[in-house]
C-alpha cells in the first residue's frame, strides 16, 4: 500500500466567525492510498478548538508510514491513533479504498440499502444582524433550513435571531452558542429562542460545564457538539442533552461516526451530522452518516470559494451526493 499526503488551501468565500473563534482560511489534510490498482481518498480539517491541525495530522500520520503502508485496516486506526482529524482522514480513505476494492460504494458497505437526499442546514456566520439578515433573504435564498451561528452576546444574538425569523418565516431555524454562554443566561435567551421558533439550541455551554445542565428545563431541544467527541462520551452526557452533533472530524471517521449513532439511538437520543470546515470530499462520507439523523448540517462547501469536481449538490434546501464525488475509489 501506499500512502500519500497533502495538505491543500481551500479558498472561502468571505471569513466566517463563530463564539470566539474566525475562520479565514480552510487548510484540509488530504489522504490517499493506493494498493493493487485501487485508489481510496479521505480528508480531514482536524478539530480546531483541539489543536488539531492540518500540519499536525499530517506529521502524525507521517510518522506512522511503515505501518499504514504494511496494510493497516479501519479496525487497527480504533488502537493506532486517537479520535481527531489525521484518524477521520485515513479511515475515509481506507472506506473509499474499500469500496473500490469491492466494486460497491461505501453506503452499502455501510449497510444501507440506498442513500436519499438530505434537508440540510445553511449556516450563517456570528456577523452583524443586518448581514445575516441579507444573506439569509439573498445568498441563502434556497435554504430550508437555517443554522445561526451566535457570539455569546445576549442582546446582539437575540437581536440576530429577530432579524433572520423575521426575513425568513417559512423555514426550520437552530442556533449554535459554540460554548458561549453561561447557565444563568440561557434564562433570558430561551424565552426569546421559543418565541421566534427556534427549534435546536447547540451547545450553550463550554465544555467541561456539561453538570451545569444537570435540572435545567430544556423546552427545546439541545445538541451537544464540543462536548461529545466519540463514542465514549456519549453515556455521560444522557439527561442533559437530546441531541449529539457527530462530526467526523472529531470522532476520527466515518467507522467511528456509525458506531455513535448506534449508541445515542440505544440511549433514546436523537442524532445529528455536522461539518467542520472542508470540500464535497468531507461532506460525502458524513453523507453515509446523515442518512441515520434527525438534523442534518452538510453545508461545509456553501462557504467555499470553490469546491471539488464533482462535489456534492445543493438543490431546494437538500444536499445530494453521487457516488462519482467519493465512495468508490478515486476515478482519475
Amino acid at each position: 500500500m501506499r500512502l500519500t499526503l497533502q495538505i491543500d488551501k481551500l479558498r472561502m468565500l468571505a471569513p466566517f466567525r463563530i463564539s470566539g473563534y474566525v475562520f479565514e482560511h480552510a487548510p484540509v489534510l488530504r489522504v490517499e492510498l493506493e494498493d493493487q490498482g485501487h485508489r481510496g481518498r479521505g480528508e480531514a480539517s482536524g478539530v480546531y478548538y483541539l489543536d488539531d491541525t492540518p500540519e499536525q495530522m499530517q506529521a502524525t500520520l507521517e510518522g506512522l508510514r511503515d505501518q499504514i503502508e504494511a496494510g493497516v485496516t479501519r479496525a487497527d486506526l480504533q488502537q493506532l491513533l486517537p479520535r481527531g482529524g489525521a484518524r477521520n482522514a485515513l479511515d475515509c480513505a481506507l472506506w473509499d479504498l474499500e469500496a473500490s476494492r469491492a466494486g460497491k460504494p461505501a453506503w452499502a458497505l455501510a449497510g444501507l440499502q440506498q442513500v436519499r437526499p438530505l434537508l440540510t442546514t445553511w449556516t450563517l456566520g456570528a456577523d452583524d444582524p443586518a448581514t445575516m439578515q441579507s444573506i439569509a433573504i439573498n445568498r441563502y435564498a434556497p435554504a430550508k433550513a437555517l443554522k445561526l451561528k451566535l457570539s455569546g452576546e445576549l442582546e446582539v444574538d437575540i437581536e440576530r435571531v429577530r432579524v433572520v425569523r423575521q426575513a425568513r418565516p417559512d423555514v426550520w431555524i437552530g442556533v449554535d452558542a459554540n460554548q458561549g454562554y453561561t447557565v444563568d443566561v440561557l434564562d433570558a435567551l430561551i424565552p426569546v429562542l421559543m418565541d421566534h421558533d427556534v427549534r435546536l439550541l447547540e451547545q450553550p455551554l463550554r465544555r467541561g460545564r456539561e453538570a451545569d445542565l444537570k435540572g435545567f428545563a430544556r423546552p427545546l431541544p439541545f445538541a451537544a457538539d464540543e462536548s461529545v467527541q466519540d463514542v465514549s462520551e456519549i453515556g455521560a452526557l444522557e439527561g442533559l442533552f437530546d441531541v449529539i452533533n457527530i462530526k467526523l472530524d472529531k470522532s476520527g471517521g466515518l467507522t467511528e461516526g456509525l458506531a455513535m449513532v448506534e449508541t445515542a439511538r440505544a440511549l433514546g437520543m436523537r442524532v445529528m451530522v455536522g461539518n467542520m470546515m472542508g470540500s464535497s470530499w468531507a461532506m460525502a462520507p458524513a453523507f453515509i452518516v446523515g442518512q441515520h439523523c434527525d438534523v442534518v448540517d452538510l453545508d461545509g462547501p456553501l462557504v467555499l470559494a470553490e469546491d471539488r469536481v464533482p462535489g456534492v449538490r445543493y438543490d431546494d434546501g437538500l444536499i445530494h451526493c453521487d457516488d462519482s464525488v467519493w465512495g468508490t475509489g478515486v476515478q482519475s
